[in-house]
């Protein structure tokens, strides 16, 4: 009776130690956040300032910066949306492209972010106009940068007769917003 009660006891053990849950664990979930910068731009914060036509021009962005965490706080993916308006120029003013650039106040930086404008695409027919862009890949580590030192980035509207830059701005502070949705998995 005993050896049976032993074998019982022994295979109630090993029941239990094979029924164990040994599967890995479910993927990480990322954070997703925006953070939302507008910029006011002016030709006076172009570097040199702008003193021809485009003098009389100006214009606001809006940037939406949305960035994917891991665990561990690193960027794994960003994209950006832009909205653009631009006003005060002359009529049929040809906007060729628009970028976020990695400089301080003051000076000049290579692109960063490009919007993905095509000359022409951003139409001033009467001396105004403005342009959605969405889903602009940027890479993780610019981002970072961005978020990190939004006033070591400005923000530029290039034209035609001002092909480095008409209206310009620093981008500064960003009001960041963490989804609520779902987590994001990574």
């Amino acid at each position: 009776m005993y050896r049976l009660l032993g074998f019982i006891v022994g295979l109630s053990v090993l029941a239990v130690g094979c029924g164990a849950d040994s599967s890995p664990s479910a993927p990480s979930q990322g954070t997703r956040t925006t953070s939302t910068f507008t910029v006011p731009l002016s030709p006076a914060n172009e570097v040199p300032p702008i003193t021809n036509a485009d003098a009389s021009g100006g214009g606001t962005a809006t940037i939406a910066l949305t960035v994917t965490k891991d665990d561990a706080g690193t960027i794994t993916s960003a994209t950006a949306n832009f909205q653009i308006s631009v006003t005060g120029f002359a009529a049929g003013t040809t906007v060729t492209d628009a970028h976020i650039h990695n400089g301080a106040a003051g000076g000049n930086a290579g692109i960063y972010v490009n919007v993905g404008l095509t000359s022409g695409e951003l139409a001033i027919a009467n001396g105004s106009g403005s342009i959605t862009k969405n889903g602009i890949n940027v890479p993780s580590d610019r981002a970072a940068a961005i978020l990190s030192n939004p006033a070591g980035h400005y923000f530029n509207v290039h034209t035609s007769l001002n092909p480095a830059g008409a209206i310009r701005g620093q981008l500064s502070g960003g009001s960041a917003i963490v989804d609520p949705g779902t987590p994001v998995p990574y």
